[in-house]
């Protein structure tokens, strides 16, 4: 990822995009929607070609008429007809299970037939939105009948979905398996965080601003915190989430990766492996924890029923397919260390959970108190620190929490709230937050893709939360209502470092 004006946006080279699991929900919501987006901004070349690869008996012409009508329904904005027109006859389906070796032969043929008809080249990107267990016999399956080979300035790529392992030693099974077929530059292990638009400007404000790189270390900042809030439930996912929980769906692979990017030093370029350099050292730096200590530095908790807003919501355990019994965190906090000369000592704050009051992603980091004696003499009590808040989502943007005396003959401080809001720039074009990655992808840049030592580093800091929750099931489950912020384990984690959570919705009662 290159910041404004270091890189202009270039249309992607011809190629063929390949997507297996392409019946499921993903395609036709995110997948399809963000072609069509690219190809309205100019971004996708005429030579440009659309497989969908799935176990379920469709023809290409039926595969066509469903995506026609599912597009009215996901796009992101109104759907011209004649840009639907031209995507729509470049897509082609091709049915066939993942472990038939035959499925791979068929696509090899399609594939050679598409280039020749729509002349989109040698040139292949394999999107794999299919369940985990699938990953590696994909792309085993991809190797055996050749189509992973690039040559004479063609390419052949694989975006890999998350979740990429459960653990640390499946997290390596699965690399071990990939790059057994696949350079480690061909693999896009893919984060749809990352693709937003305020995550890919935290390297921008931090090192394009002078104002902020010189106060970016321990000495003036007191201590971080990256909330991830949902107000949905589990939304129908209760099979999946039964066999995640918020640490592995939320914690593991997003969260870190936020605080990989708010701590990381500066990069010598933004060239991808550049910036992931940077990023892995963070992940290698943070302190391991004992399981003494993450009984007391990790939090987990579980949903039960509530209000949010004012509709009553269900508790987990009565969601569809979650056991009645069920010991599935959907709640998580975490207090982390960076070990290393410019964050020694500071306290990250992590926490996610689902059915919170709102859906908000944000992240503070609290300054330091100023010194108190100028103010001795005057009414003014304890000064509020500084704060800065990245806004990432629903709302996407900036403030800075400054104070500053209320006009009047006495000394009244009061907070100022500066704010940017990224609808500065003009109104943002709609989008599903895949259409970067995406083009990244085809064009080569993986900046915002996981590299595999950056996978393994995330799974050992969170690999031994999870040991220690599986071997010590909780009692109080669940343990907190639904609409609430969370279990009061949660509170009393930050409060014993005389810390608030910022809620964001009350400067003079959030982090203190």
């Amino acid at each position: 990822m290159s910041p404004p004006n270091t890189r202009k946006d270039r249309g992607a080279a011809p190629c063929t995009l390949v997507i297996f699991g392409a019946a499921g929900d993903l395609t036709r919501r995110k997948l399809v929607p963000s072609l069509y987006n690219l190809r309205s901004n100019g971004l996708i070349p005429n030579e440009f070609a659309v497989v969908g690869v799935a176990r379920k008996e469709l023809s290409t012409e039926s595969w066509r008429e469903s995506l026609s009508k599912d597009i009215r329904e996901f796009a992101t904005g109104k759907v011209d007809d004649a840009q639907w027109a031209w995507l729509r006859d470049r897509i082609h389906y091709s049915p066939g299970n993942f472990d038939d070796p035959a499925t791979y032969r068929r696509l090899g043929e399609l594939l050679a037939d598409v280039s020749k008809k729509q002349s989109t080249g040698s040139s292949v990107l394999f999107y794999l939105s299919t369940p985990p267990d699938s990953f590696a016999p994909i792309v085993k399956g991809l190797g055996a009948a050749g189509l992973t080979k690039d040559a004479d300035g063609s390419f052949r790529r694989v975006i890999i979905e998350k979740p990429f392992g459960r653990d640390l030693d499946s997290a390596r099974s699965l690399n071990n398996d990939i790059r057994s077929v696949l350079r480690e530059d061909q693999i896009y292990r893919i984060d749809h965080y990352l693709g937003k638009e305020t995550v890919q400007n935290i390297m921008v404000l931090r090192f394009a601003n002078g104002l902020f790189e010189p106060v970016w270390n321990r000495r003036y900042v007191d201590h971080v915190q990256i909330t991830v809030a949902e107000s949905v439930g589990v939304e129908g996912r209760g099979n999946y989430y039964e066999t995640a929980g918020v640490l592995r769906d939320m914690v593991q692979n997003h969260m870190l990766q936020l605080l990989a990017l708010i701590a990381m030093e500066p990069p010598v370029s933004f060239e991808a492996d550049a910036v992931r350099d940077e990023k892995v050292k963070v992940l290698h730096a943070i302190r391991p924890m004992s399981p003494e200590e993450i009984l007391v530095r990790a939090v987990r908790g579980q949903y039960g029923k509530g209000l949010v807003g004012d509709k009553g919501a269900p508790g987990y355990r009565t969601e569809t397919n979650v056991s009645p019994t069920s010991a599935t965190e959907t709640f998580a906090a975490l207090q982390l260390f960076v070990e290393n000369w410019r964050w020694a000592g500071v306290p990250f704050y992590l926490r996610s959970g689902k059915r919170l009051p709102r859906r908000r992603t944000e992240i503070m980091i609290r300054f330091r108190m100023p010194p108190q004696l100028l103010f001795r003499d005057t009414a003014v009590g304890e000064i509020e620190p500084n704060r800065l808040v990245l806004h990432i989502q629903p709302e996407e943007g900036i403030s800075i929490h400054l104070k500053a005396k209320q006009p009047g003959p006495t000394i009244v401080l009061n907070t100022v709230r500066l704010d940017f809001d990224y609808k500065t720039f003009g109104e943002p074009a709609a989008a599903t937050g895949y259409e970067r990655l995406l083009y990244d992808a085809m064009i080569g840049d993986s900046t915002l893709f996981h590299r595999s030592d950056m996978v393994e580093a995330a799974w050992k800091i969170a690999t031994p939360i999870l040991d220690v929750w599986r071997s010590l099931p909780p009692r109080d489950f669940p343990n907190y209502a639904a609409g609430t912020w969370g279990p009061a384990s949660a509170d009393a984690l930050i409060q014993r470092d005389g810390h608030h959570w910022w809620n964001g919705d009350d400067d003079n009662g959030g982090a203190k």
